[in-house]
């Protein structure tokens, strides 16, 4: 077992947009701003008993860290329960059970009052604020996001640690074809290197986050998160606007997870295996071929 090589991503305080811009966003460097939210109604009032105040009878779909096989679609649900239900799951202990792309404009539309888009040089969607929750222990499969924005990701109640990896990392990451993620047998906090021997060439970016803490993300950039405690963030996204992403991004939404659900549905569990022993073959061969003496 091993360690991947990290560094610390960096955290600033009262940057201007300017700064923000030269230093971060056009050289696509990742930064904690730690009061970007300060001046929130959220920062003050966004906890689990607040959410769990507001959730109402509604049903929401829940995630665990179990693959999906088979004929199974890539992405499904692993149970349905009331949100104000599982908040109470979340705040009694260790689970892993997570909620993601919670809309709040059309589920919770009275926190948009809590927030407010920063004035940092980025052009947000503001159609798209979307919420995650995660249980104590809970851990998000290192993945980067298909619609290619650019995040700014503020967390709140408690703390959650975030790896992030640059996207010319990819080749080091086992990421399996015509999906967003890397190999799922693999752990990320303590990974074994004759397994997966490329992984240590991989260099990422590592930062814990605490209440109020808002992490920008450059577009593609690969995250792993893992939940130190029960608690939940909201992402701001900004789409992007060169002619070379956007066409990626158009690939990726309306041909990669369509052949990938199109080929699930006819090969099953066969096409998923098929594609996990090739990646894994490839980046092994490529490390070995690169590091004779090994």
């Amino acid at each position: 077992m091993g360690v991947i090589k990290t560094k610390s991503i960096p955290r600033v305080k009262n940057i201007s947009k300017e700064e923000f811009l030269k230093q971060f966003y056009k050289p696509q460097r990742p930064v904690v701003i730690e009061d970007l939210s300060k001046d929130w109604p959220a920062f003050e009032k966004w906890n689990l008993d607040y959410i769990q105040s507001l959730a109402g009878d509604q049903i929401v779909p829940l995630y665990n860290n179990v693959p999906t096989k088979g004929r199974k679609k890539s992405v499904v649900p692993a149970k349905k329960m009331k949100l104000y239900d599982y908040i109470d799951i979340l705040k009694s202990g260790p689970t892993d059970l997570r909620m993601f792309f919670y809309n709040v404009l059309t589920k919770m539309p009275e926190l948009t009052k809590d927030f407010r888009y920063p004035d940092i040089g980025l052009k947000f969607f503001e159609k798209l604020p979307v919420m995650f929750f995660g249980g104590e222990g809970s851990k998000v499969l290192t993945h980067y996001d298909m619609d290619l924005a650019d995040l700014v990701h503020f967390h709140f109640h408690g703390t959650k640690s975030v790896t992030l990896f640059a996207p010319d990392q990819a080749k080091y990451l086992y990421k399996v074809p015509f999906t967003v993620h890397n190999l799922e047998t693999i752990d990320m906090d303590h990974p074994d290197f004759e397994k997966y021997p490329a992984l240590q060439q991989a260099r990422g970016f590592k930062v814990e986050m605490k209440h109020g803490d808002a992490l920008y993300m450059p577009s593609g950039y690969w995250h792993y998160i893992t939940y130190l405690d029960g608690g939940f963030s909201i992402t701001l996204r900004a789409f992007p606007r060169k002619p070379k992403k956007l066409l990626k991004l158009l690939s990726n939404l309306l041909f990669m997870r369509n052949f990938e659900n199109g080929m699930r549905y006819l090969f099953g569990q066969k096409w998923t295996d098929f594609k996990e022993n090739w990646v894994l073959q490839k980046l092994n061969k490529r490390y070995y071929k690169t590091h004779p003496d090994v």
